[in-house]
């Protein structure tokens, strides 16, 4: 089976238009949203690194998530940015297996993360004498390191595990990046027990994490209801409504892309799916949090004005600078000139 697969060297990946026009559109497109999710997510990374209030451990979270996000983006996003300025659909055979393994990686740690958001917010709120004690360094740590190597698991044994299977039927996938749906459809195999193993192993992890988050907001909701302070509701609300809609769209989206059927014919509607569970959560990460954090508002503005004060600043030293220069220099003419008098006649 290896000696078949391996036959194929590389794999053509679908676009998004045929016409140039069209592929342009998509480039602008494309380009805009990438940089977009580069620079909001990089920003929160700056932003909870570079201040000191935001260190607890739901920035640390946050942080981490931000880092996700450009990663798990810039595994597609690049490649059919490039695809469409190229004009060039191919992708290497040992290229598509690292897309593989890095797609699901990033997208199972994401969801593994966000399941450890959603503990985080239930300790916060539902136990905040404790929280100290729960959420200490060591055990966010651990939460972390056990979010990484899901993600690597899932990756391991689903990249392994599709590409064990004989490619023979084609080598057109009918996705923009290589996605195992879509690689499965080209496999001349009807015997996919092993690749529905994984299917399994991954989609049980990923409801455990859905139960695991439903859970711990059902517990949340009922607290934030007694809080009798409109402005702790309000508080706790700002904290936990934009994880709850980061959750929603990632874990529908991805749902819906690798659990609905591939169809025969490539589609735009397929391609639309795949868009927004691997482009959309990264880009719309950063834009919910910042709009309703007042703590990430506050240290962005924080950092803007120390950014303006050190500019204005500094051109001020420099006005001076140049202004003691200058007088210094004028006081050694006259000091010349002075001389110069008093020296006698001939």
């Amino acid at each position: 089976m290896a000696n078949v697969s391996m036959s194929i060297t590389e794999f053509v990946l679908m676009g998004f238009s045929d016409s140039r026009e069209g592929q342009v559109l998509h480039v602008v497109l494309f380009l805009f949203i990438y940089l977009a999710a580069l620079v909001g997510n990089l920003l929160i990374v700056l932003l909870t690194t570079s201040d000191q209030h935001l260190h607890s451990p739901m920035y640390f979270f946050l942080r981490t998530l931000s880092l996700l996000d450009v990663c798990f983006i810039s595994v597609t996003v690049p490649k059919a940015i490039i695809q469409s300025l190229t004009q060039n659909s191919s992708i290497s055979f040992l290229g598509c297996v690292a897309q593989v393994f890095l797609v699901v990686l990033f997208a199972c740690a994401e969801l593994a993360l966000l399941t450890v958001m959603s503990y985080d917010r239930y300790v916060a709120i539902c136990r905040p004498l404790h929280y100290q004690v729960v959420m200490k360094k060591a055990a966010y740590e651990q939460m972390l390191a056990a979010s990484w190597l899901s993600g690597i698991a899932s990756g391991f044994l689903n990249t392994s595990v599709t590409f064990s299977l004989p490619f023979c039927r084609s080598n057109f996938v009918h996705q923009f990046f290589c996605e195992i749906p879509s690689l499965l459809k080209l496999s001349c195999s009807e015997k996919f027990v092993a690749e529905i193993g994984a299917i399994i192993v991954t989609t049980s992890l990923g409801i455990v994490c859905f139960i695991s988050i439903l859970v711990s907001y059902i517990h949340i909701f009922s607290t934030v209801m007694s809080i009798p302070s409109v402005k702790g509701r309000s508080k706790a609300f700002s904290t936990c409504i934009p994880h709850l809609v980061v959750v929603t769209v990632f874990l529908i989206t991805g749902s819906i892309a690798y659990l609905k059927p591939v169809s025969e014919s490539p589609s735009v509607s397929d391609l639309m799916v795949s868009v927004f569970y691997t482009v959309v959560p990264p880009t719309l990460n950063p834009i919910i949090y910042s709009l309703k954090n007042q703590d990430i508002k506050a240290a962005f503005w924080k950092m803007l004005r120390k950014t303006i004060f050190k500019y204005n600043d500094g051109n001020k030293n420099s006005n001076n600078n140049k202004g003691i220069d200058t007088s210094f220099s004028s006081d050694k003419c006259e000091v010349k000139l002075v001389n110069c008098n008093r020296l006698p006649s001939i």
